[in-house]
């Protein structure tokens, strides 16, 4: 079996919010094509909820309830690119010590 610090972070979670993983050998195979898809789909709703969320602070007439379902918005794109983090430093290092 594949090391732990070998395993890739998926960008979705597993049941009651538990991570997943993908143990393979093939970088370029279908759950990991899936898996790099899904991050590059957070990624960019991150960088458009920034862009709401800096038109909104400009905005004085911007109501405290958008600004409650901005946040929440951003909490969940920022636990996404979080994720996205981790695992693409999980490869990396990975390729590190296999070289």
């Amino acid at each position: 079996m594949t090391a732990q610090n070998e395993l890739r972070l998926l960008p979705w979670s597993g049941p009651e919010g538990k991570l997943c993983y993908l143990s393979t050998d093939n970088r370029n195979g279908s759950m990991s094509r899936l898996a790099d898809n899904i991050e590059a789909v957070q990624l960019g709703t991150a960088a458009e909820l920034l862009e709401r969320a800096s038109e909104a602070l400009d905005d004085q007439d911007t109501n405290p309830e958008d600004m409650r379902r901005l946040a929440n918005e951003l909490t969940s794109a920022l636990r996404d690119v979080l994720r996205v983090a981790i695992s693409r430093g999980h490869l990396l290092a990975a390729e590190t010590q296999g070289n």
